[in-house]
């Protein structure tokens, strides 16, 4: 039996190590990315703008992709989730910049909050890298 290598991402966040997680991690030919934000340290991108959240999301999946070997293109699905299920279309034209050609499977869900009230969206992503 061969064992397949497990390569955890860091974004360098400081609370990566208390709560246990990583960024991404690659596992074979399969990257999960976990929830982003648009959140740059202490400061919030794009306050009150879903749009600008959503693009600013996508850019840190982008690099957490690359530096796992692969890039947007290798993205099968995502997972959206707003504070404000009103601002879809918003979040959906950043969505649809990023991954016009590509088109994922996606999903996109109103939740009640989330870690910040300033946060309007996360988004989760999940990559296949395919070998020819």
């Amino acid at each position: 039996m061969t064992s397949t290598k497990r390569i955890n991402i860091s974004s360098g966040a400081p609370w990566e190590k208390s709560v246990g997680y990583s960024r991404a991690v690659r596992i074979g030919n399969t990257i999960e990315v976990a929830g982003t934000t648009a959140v740059d340290g202490e400061t919030i991108i794009g306050e009150g703008d879903a749009y600008t959240q959503t693009c600013c999301i996508l850019k840190k999946i982008e690099k957490a992709l690359n530096e796992a070997g692969c890039g947007m293109n290798d993205i099968v699905r995502t997972r959206i989730f707003t504070t404000d299920i009103s601002k879809w279309e918003e979040i959906g034209k950043a969505h649809g910049e990023f991954f016009h050609d590509i088109r994922p499977a996606s999903t996109m869900v109103e939740v009640k909050a989330l870690i910040n009230p300033f946060l309007l969206v996360e988004i989760e992503a999940t990559a296949i890298v395919v070998t020819e």
